[in-house]
């Protein structure tokens, strides 16, 4: 069995200004990565394996809070969010035409204009599960992490969540090399 950590990159300007990011590469904010500067993984996961989404945000995360450089990872990319990427959740919910939910009512295939839905993600992030072969700490999204906390707990996107996702924290769990699971309550990141 391997474990496997997720983590949600740092805050961004776009973060801040409640836009939806999805794909488009954004940095860290300087107060973001200075934050994460002064944090440091948890002991036991120094020598696991460390991969990244490919966009900045992530492997910015990840070598801040690890102190080497990740290995790029595409199928850890962010939920295309399609049309909707730049635009505030807040506004496109305001607006009955534009098809916004919020994400106790999307269901595995919901999606965006032009975008992925739940299960495209899944699809997407199966082939690299099945390529994991040591205890593996993945520096990603909320769309992937959401999808891999899904898969672990049996969510279907349809209801409140059974967990939430807070930064700065490992949600770790097990992969069989067929199912995951959760492996206790997510982990802190320790200060330097």
């Amino acid at each position: 069995m391997i474990r496997l950590a997720i983590i949600r990159h740092g805050h961004t300007p776009w973060n801040r200004a409640g836009q939806i990011q999805g794909r488009t590469d954004i940095a860290l904010e300087e107060q973001a990565a200075a934050d994460l500067a002064a944090l440091k993984l948890p002991d036991g996961w120094q020598d696991a394996d460390l991969v990244a989404s490919p966009l900045q945000r992530a492997t910015q995360t990840a070598r801040l809070i690890a102190d080497r450089d990740p290995r790029e990872e595409p199928a850890l990319i962010e939920m295309d969010w399609g049309a909707w990427e730049g635009k505030k959740g807040l506004e496109l919910k305001a607006d009955p035409n534009s098809g916004f939910r919020d994400i106790e009512h999307w269901g595995w295939d919901y999606r965006p204009p032009n975008g992925e839905s739940p299960r495209d993600v899944a699809e997407r992030l199966a082939p690299w599960l099945d390529s994991l072969s040591q205890d593996t700490i993945a520096v990603c999204h909320i769309g992937i992490m959401r999808v891999l906390l899904a898969r672990a707990t049996g969510w279907n996107f349809d209801g409140p969540a059974p967990f939430r996702i807070k930064r700065n924290r490992l949600f770790v769990m097990v992969w069989n090399g067929n199912a995951l699971s959760v492996s206790g309550d997510p982990v802190r990141l320790e200060t330097r």
